[in-house]
Order: C-alpha cells, then structure tokens, then sequence
C-alpha cells in the first residue's frame, strides 16, 4: 500500500511540476493519472476548506502544529494556500506562542527531518553538507544555535521549530518561495541538562561549545555559505546576548546577514513608537524611553532608537539620555560597577533604584518589556504609566504568550483604557468600558519578511541600520487613525504582505540610496516587487490588496 501511495504521489508531483514549469534535464511523459483518484477531484479553494475543517476539528493547538507541519510536507502549495487566506488563523500555530510548546516538545513530536543540522563533528565539512542541500538557489537562511529560545532559554537542537517557522513567515508574509528558505541548526551542545539525559533528545548530546571552537565553526559555515550560496541572507536568530552582538559585529560587513532578535525587534518597536505620535501630536525627539530587560532585544532596541534620535537633529550622547535600562538589579546606572558592554552606553548618573520608582522619577513616555519574565508589568507599573501619560505606550514583547510582562487585557483595564498596546506573541480584543480594544502584535513578522523581500529583489550586498530605520518608518506609515483608536500600534496581519511589499520598496530605495544595490532603482518598485513574489494559487491568482493598504 506505501509503494503504491508513493507511486501515485510521484506522479502527482509530477504533473504539478510540469505545470509550474520546472526545467527537468530530459522532459517527463505525460502522467496517467487515470484510476488513481475518485472521480471528483476538489478545487484549490475546495481543499482549502477542507483544510480548515479538520484543523478545526483538533482540540489543542499542539495539535493543530503537527496537522499544518504535515501538510506543509506533503503539499506546500495548499499549506501556503491556506495560510495566505487565513494569516490571523494560522500564523500563531505555526509560529509565536504555539512554536514554543513545540521547541520544548520537539524531540518527542512525530516529525519529518527538515533542515541542515551542523555539529562539532562536521568541522572541516560543512560545504559538504551544503552541498547535500536539494536546492541549488537559497536565498535565505536562517541559523539559530538553539541558545535562548523566546523566553524559554537553552533548548538546543530542539530550537530548529524556529527556523521552520521563520522560513513559512518569510513565505506567508513576504512572498519568498519556499524553495529558497533553509533552515539550520548550529547543534553545538546544550547545557540544559534535562535534554542532555533524554534518551529520545535529537541534537548533540553534549555541553555547549564555546570560545574558539565555536567561533571557528560559524567563520567555517559563513564562509561555505558564500561560496555556496552567494546570493543567500544569513538570519542569525535566538542566540544568546553575547553570541549575538559578537556574530553581528564579525559578519555585519563581510555576509549580507543581520540578527532578527537585534534588528528585526528594534525596528518593529521604533515602528510602534513612531505610529503612536500621530495620536499624541508629540516629537520623537521628545519621547524618553524605559526598557524592563537588558539582553540583546532590548539594547537592540535602543541602538536603532539612538540612530532614530540622531536623525531628528540630536547627538548621540543626547539620544543615548533618553533611554534608559532597567535590568534584575534594578535601574543600569553608572555608579553600578561591572557592566556588560551593551548596556554601558546606557548607563547615567542617577540613584539607583527599582522599576516603579524609576517611572515615578524619569517619567518615561514609553515602557518597553524584554524580560522573558512574565508578570514584570504589574498593576502598579501601569498605572504609575498612566498617571504620567495620557496614553502610555506599554510593549510587552517577550515571547511566547506565556511569558509576556503583561497580558493585553491587564494593560487596559490597569490604565482605565488609556494605553496603547503592543505584545510580541497575539491577545484576543479586550472589552472594557462599553468599548473593544484590539491588541497590536508587535512581532518580527511585520518587519523581517519585507526586509528580505527587499533585499533578494534588488540583490542587496549588504543589510544595514538604515534599512531597518527605513522598515520602521514605512510600518509606521500604514497604521491608520482607526487601528490607534482601537489601542493598536500596527497593521492588520490580514494586510501583511501588502505591509511587506511597502517596506521591501522601502529597502530597495535606502540600498540603492547607499550604493549596495545589485541594480538600479525600478522605475516601479511595487511592480517590480510583486512580479517576484511567490503564490502558491493554481493557477496563480493573488487576493485583491485591501483598500487603503498604501499611504496617500
């Protein structure tokens, strides 16, 4: 019976590959498919419904994870079919919160090997094993070491769901065929001790490399990856603080790479911040900055907002003074002692003192949560906010859910409806006071996808800050007073790829603007972007944009 399903679905995949017009060396006979299917055979958009009946049908949504994993290995074109038309559905199981119940689970989930996976062992090898890659044009890669996954720490090999999930959000959002993604992951170890005694533990059952030794393994694969695949962007992704400022600072000018945790989050909060003044009439120049967390999110945050800062005519001194950094010591000031070197920059003579008397005392406009702690924004927290501001702005951004400093509905009701709210995982509309609040999403889908949509379209040989500041301001753009007067800082995801295209135009202008673009400015950049995009329709037929999508 497996020989025959095989047999049938060889020569399905034939016939689809005959239709999308992949080049074969010899050209393939005709499939017969006669006798192998019943005699009605559904319509895309058929099986699309049928698609979303049975992952209806699943009580939990690590359930539902494992049904959209299997069809996404066994029919691309409908998983991503399905997942263009039904984004606000699908998007939070196959990526934040669910992916972190199944990073955790990974090992004991029933799932197909997808990705290239590099360990100690394979030193001197790794072009070797990418030249076992089945695709010969990747265009983006996503790498993670597994070393501080969301906010759920050391999970080793089982931290690949993060690249998969990745690589579908650069697809679903971002239009990027799926044949260019590859996922990897940098098995160097773990040192959560827990996996290392599973005996069913997938990845490399030993503590974590470090020091030379790793550092000599990731030049080794960066440089395989050049060699190999020249056109590729390296998404560095969930790595731990320190590794991830030492790998952007190493590879920033040599790869055309960036760090998602770093840039990717310090773009789409900026994007948040800039959309909220358009609310309170207020300069961004005037805003004064807290941050609860002090890894690589946070001060990622804070390096792009100095830039921004900058931008609007102050020094850098002056920008770094108005942002601040509160850590699990309390308020990062100078008088401290020993600092980690990402939070020096930001460490100012003043008293030392707690998170809430720090509000109380600096009056933040904005309060920014990078904690992986849940619960850090407590009832006193927000309403200190609140009575400093008419409408705070409150970013609970650890993920997943479970994890975020506050839950949507906490943030409302403890500033009696005057915050505006953005997490990093999704809430359900909160109602309070006769009125429905609809939380904002500040996630990285909204600004990664588009960034590498942009820089694959023009061939951009280098990401820079510019480019994320330019990200920051083209999200900013598409938020509508409505989207403000329901609390929300960002776009519909429903309008994500319309989001995308906007900041990959965004990205192809700043690259061509600083001389790292492979071609000259489109005379048509929207067209020249969408010609590229990928849509798994049969045939292809993209849904019509949504009015107002771009900015008058």
């Amino acid at each position: 019976m497996k020989n025959l399903f095989n047999k049938v679905a060889a020569k399905v995949r034939a016939g689809w590959d005959k239709f999308r017009g992949r080049k074969n060396e010899a050209p393939a006979p005709e499939p017969d498919l006669r006798g192998l299917l019943p005699h009605r055979v559904l319509t895309q958009e058929q099986q699309k419904e049928l698609v979303l009946e049975n992952l209806r049908r699943k009580t939990s949504d690590i359930e539902k994870y494992l049904y959209l994993s299997l069809l996404q290995a066994s029919d691309e074109r409908l998983f991503y079919y399905t997942a263009f038309r039904h984004t606000e559905e699908i998007m939070p199981l196959i990526y934040t919160p669910t992916v972190g119940q199944a990073c955790l689970e990974f090992s004991h989930l029933p799932l197909a090997p997808k990705g290239l996976y590099i360990t100690p062992e394979d030193k001197g090898k790794i072009r070797e094993l990418l030249d076992n890659w089945p695709e010969d044009d990747v265009r983006v890669i996503v790498i993670t070491d597994g070393g501080r996954i969301l906010g759920l720490g050391d999970l080793g090999a089982n931290g690949m769901g993060i690249p998969l999930g990745k690589l579908a959000l650069y697809t679903i959002c971002g239009g990027i065929d799926p044949r260019h993604g590859m996922p990897v992951m940098f098995d160097v170890g773990t040192n959560n001790a827990k996996l290392r005694s599973d005996p069913l533990y997938i990845g490399y059952p030993h503590p974590r490399l470090t020091g030379t030794e790793y550092l000599e393994l990731m030049d080794e694969f960066v440089t395989a990856v050049k060699a190999k695949f020249p056109k590729a962007i390296i998404q560095f992704e969930d790595f731990q603080t320190a590794n991830a400022f030492k790998l952007l600072e190493l590879y920033r000018n040599q790869a055309t790479c960036f760090n998602d945790d770093i840039q990717g989050t310090a773009a789409v909060a900026l994007a948040g911040v800039y959309a909220s003044l358009k609310s309170s009439g207020q300069d961004f120049k005037d805003q004064r900055i807290m941050f609860l967390g002090a890894g690589s999110a946070a001060t990622g945050i804070a390096g792009l907002m100095v830039r921004a800062l900058q931008e609007c005519g102050l020094s850098e001194e002056e920008a770094r003074q108005r942002l601040w950094l509160v850590d699990s010591k309390g308020l990062v000031t100078a008088g401290r002692g020993t600092l980690e070197e990402n939070k020096q920059p930001y460490a100012h003579d003043h008293a030392a003192m707690n998170l809430l008397d720090a509000i109380r005392d600096i009056k933040p406009t904005v309060l920014i949560g990078a904690t992986g702690t849940p619960g850090t924004f407590t009832r006193e927290v927000i309403e200190a906010m609140a009575a400093i501001n008419q409408r705070p702005l409150i970013f609970a951004l650890s993920n997943p859910t479970s994890q975020a400093e506050c839950t949507a509905q906490q943030a409302y009701e403890w500033s009696q409806g005057q915050a505006l709210f953005a997490s990093g995982s999704p809430f359900e509309p909160v109602e309070y006071d006769g009125k429905t609040f609809r939380p904002g999403q500040g996630n990285n889908a909204y600004i990664f996808p588009g960034l590498g949509l942009g820089v694959m379209a023009c061939g951009a040989t280098r990401i820079t800050e510019e480019m994320f500041l330019a990200a920051a301001h083209a999200l900013a753009e598409l938020v509508t007073a409505e989207d403000l007067r329901d609390g929300t800082l960002y776009p519909p995801l429903k309008n994500i790829r319309c989001v995308s295209e906007h900041i990959a135009k965004a990205v192809i202008e700043t690259a061509c603007a600083q001389g790292v673009s492979s071609i000259p400015l489109p005379p048509d950049i929207i067209g020249f972007i969408s010609r590229q995009m990928y849509d798994p329709a049969c045939p292809p037929k993209l849904p019509p944009k949504p009015p107002g999508i771009a900015p008058k």
